[in-house]
């Protein structure tokens, strides 16, 4: 059964699933695609954009969802993965989850019958990523000679945004302190994917080696959800890579600010920078339920 647990899964499909996302956000698909079909969420990890995108997307969509936390399930009393799985494939026509370990979602998918959709863990976001670039495209209309700078921790979201750019013909560079580079794997595919394409990827920890000719700055929380025990020592090592104005005007002209949230002004951002008029952090965030619609439609729909 096809899932989608990372940007890999969609490779040949991403613009098909942008196109599909723009063309729901504009109203141009059938009313009520999925009705009758019922999505489990199940959450392991706490969530505002992630849990509302999915509820309300399968409710426009004429579908239902229910959210199962870690504490409604058996398996957070020790239940295998294995037997969640086939139990829930029973019962729904789809599975999205929010976790804490890819792993698990891999042996999720394993052994489910039904799509597994993946609404975070901690090697990917494949689901902001299309919200991203979907974003991308409606500013600037296309994704040709654009490039994108993520700045800070190469963490799930550099992940996922480092597969998806070249697969959109994006060029692609990584601002961070040395030891928070990207996932290696992930790099290695995200290299694989840029030389077919014909794009380019590069990490530096000189920000202004990164920022040159760059379209679209993103940054997330220097302290992700996992990551508390490390709390000051990665407030001191990635103070030098706050996006504020400065950083900014390295940019091009034109250039846009995104950030997939929640993020805290004057750490990794600037009041000034995600206040101001280059960010486009709401219209990011709305999008996240037309990208999830476009998922939803395109693993749901018979």
């Amino acid at each position: 059964m096809d899932s989608l647990l990372s940007i890999c899964d969609i490779k040949e499909d991403v613009s098909y699933i942008i196109d599909l996302a723009s063309k729901i956000k504009a109203g141009e698909t059938e009313e009520r695609p999925l009705e009758g079909k019922t999505l489990a969420m199940i959450f392991q990890k706490s969530s505002t954009r992630t849990r509302v995108s999915f509820d309300v997307g399968m409710y426009q969509l004429g579908g239902r969802a229910i959210f199962l936390s870690s504490n409604d399930l058996q398996m957070g009393r020790g239940e295998p993965i294995s037997d969640t799985a086939r139990v829930l494939s029973r019962f729904v026509d789809g599975i999205m989850i929010r976790a804490i370990e890819h792993d698990d979602v891999i042996e999720l998918a394993k052994y489910s019958d039904v799509p597994v959709i993946s609404g975070l863990t901690n090697l990917e976001h494949p689901c902001q990523a299309l919200a991203d670039v979907l974003t991308i495209k409606e500013h600037f209309g296309t994704f040709e000679d654009k490039k994108i700078c993520f700045v800070g921790d190469g963490n799930n979201v550099c992940n996922s945004l480092l597969l998806i750019a070249p697969l959109l013909g994006m060029d692609m560079s990584v601002a961070c302190p040395e030891g928070y580079e990207p996932n290696e794997d992930i790099l290695k595919i995200a290299n694989e994917y840029a030389k077919e394409n014909n794009t380019e990827i590069t990490v530096s920890h000189d920000i202004n080696v990164a920022l040159d000719d760059v379209d679209v700055v993103y940054t997330d929380v220097w302290v992700s959800m996992g990551d508390e025990a490390e709390k000051a020592q990665r407030e001191k090592d990635f103070a030098p890579y706050q996006v504020n104005q400065e950083l900014m005007d390295l940019a091009n002209d034109g250039a846009i600010f995104m950030h997939c949230l929640p993020a805290i002004r004057g750490q990794e951002v600037s009041a000034e920078v995600i206040d101001g008029p280059q960010s486009v952090i709401y219209d990011e965030a709305e999008n996240r339920l037309h990208a999830q619609k476009a998922v939803l439609y395109y693993y749901l729909k018979d």
